[in-house]
């Protein structure tokens, strides 16, 4: 059977279609690659998104031995016998390793020594961030690129290179739902036609939809219908209108996104746009996404709605959303204050809160950053009066 997706998969960097955030030809790795002089790179994003393909374009554009590896397979002694294999040779290979946010420390402790003396280049993919996974010594020897959902109009050209050199006929709407319902993953879509072809020639979408039901991700149209969607939503839950916020669900759900989608937006809408001014917004919210990730529809429609109904109604406060992004704009300006001395690993001089009735004045931050303002708006109003009677101060 003649796979679509290995067939069409671009060979050359020019014909690789997408990510022109980090590939487009004035974008710093484009240069490099073109240059023959990468980094060790690391590659995370959804699947289908060009990861691998990318890989295997550097490794030709650098004319290097190819060799991929999974992490959830991967045996220590079977990248040493590779690295030993090229210990004397003038040629490094380029070593692609799938999954990389499950290497064990161990694995990664094999990979320092090759990263450090680029006796071979080393390019990780993940469809998970792996920040979080990567030991800060590999992350200091390498760089993380995060790969985005193809948009409508790259699925749309390479579904175009693909119909160019196949005798098929693929009616509007046939083609709307194979890309539609692909979520941004090539390798999906290709693969929904390939079956697709074994059964008629002549693809309609009733064939689509028995084959592929629902869409298989977040979901993006042409018109980006199910984000506009999305955003309508939060937007009215943001506003306090329960009618539309459960509106704009019903048609998200129709529409058959996945409880995933959906859910992972009330958490974000909980914390972001509720926070303290009612904490238990984020507890039902999470809690919403536990239960329907394990029911599924149709049944988690109901909790979906009790969910929104609940976020609607809730007070609404981005104090803490506020407060953080200004923390970390502080630091990424270049403000880094030293601990003070009491507050480090030794202990040296602390004052124990509790040994003095809970609170006692010392000093927590070299410089006043005044990062944090309390709207006082429902449970908010009642965490200020609490630091106010901690602190004496009413």
């Amino acid at each position: 059977m003649v796979d679509l997706s290995n067939k069409y998969r671009p060979i050359r960097l020019e014909d690789f279609i997408g990510q022109t955030h980090i590939l487009g030809q004035d974008k710093a790795l484009y240069k490099l690659i073109k240059q023959k002089e990468i980094p060790h790179l690391f590659f995370y994003g959804k699947p289908g998104t060009g990861k691998t393909t990318l890989a295997k374009i550097i490794a030709k554009e650098l004319g290097s031995d190819y060799y991929y590896f999974n992490a959830t397979t991967i045996k220590v002694e079977d990248l040493r016998k590779v690295f030993d294999r090229y210990k004397d040779s003038f040629i490094k290979p380029l070593i692609f390793i799938d999954e990389v946010h499950r290497l064990s420390k161990n694995q990664q402790e094999v990979l320092l020594p090759i990263m450090e003396s680029y006796s071979a280049k080393i390019i990780g993919a993940s469809t998970e961030n792996p920040f979080f996974t990567l030991t800060s010594a590999i992350r200091s020897r390498s760089f993380l690129y995060e790969f985005l959902p193809f948009s409508y109009s790259d699925m749309e050209k390479i579904l175009n290179i693909v119909l160019k050199d196949i005798d098929i006929v693929l009616t509007k709407d046939a083609k709307e739902y194979l890309i539609y319902s692909s979520s941004g993953d090539a390798r999906a879509m290709l693969t929904l036609l390939n079956f697709s072809i074994k059964i008629d020639k002549d693809i309609k979408l009733d064939t689509l939809k028995e084959l592929r039901a629902n869409i298989i991700g977040d979901g993006v149209s042409s018109s980006s219908s199910h984000y506009d969607l999305a955003s309508a939503m939060i937007k009215s839950l943001r506003g306090s209108n329960v009618d539309a916020s459960l509106y704009y669900m019903a048609r998200l759900i129709d529409g058959g996104e996945s409880v995933d989608f959906i859910t992972r937006r009330l958490v974000i809408f909980a914390s972001e746009d509720i926070g303290n001014a009612n904490p238990n917004a984020l507890n039902l919210a999470v809690s919403t996404m536990s239960a329907c990730n394990k029911i599924g529809y149709p049944e988690s429609r109901i909790i979906l709605a009790q969910c929104a109904i609940y976020l609607a109604s809730s007070p609404k406060s981005n104090s803490a959303y506020k407060a953080i992004n200004k923390a970390l704009e502080q630091i990424k300006n270049g403000k880094i204050l030293d601990i003070p001395k009491h507050l480090d690993s030794q202990h040296i001089g602390y004052l124990y809160p509790h040994d003095f009735g809970g609170y006692v004045e010392q000093e927590y931050l070299k410089e006043d950053l005044n990062l944090y303002h309390s709207l006082d708006i429902g449970f908010e109003k009642t965490l200020s009066e609490w630091l106010k009677k901690i602190k004496g101060e009413s």
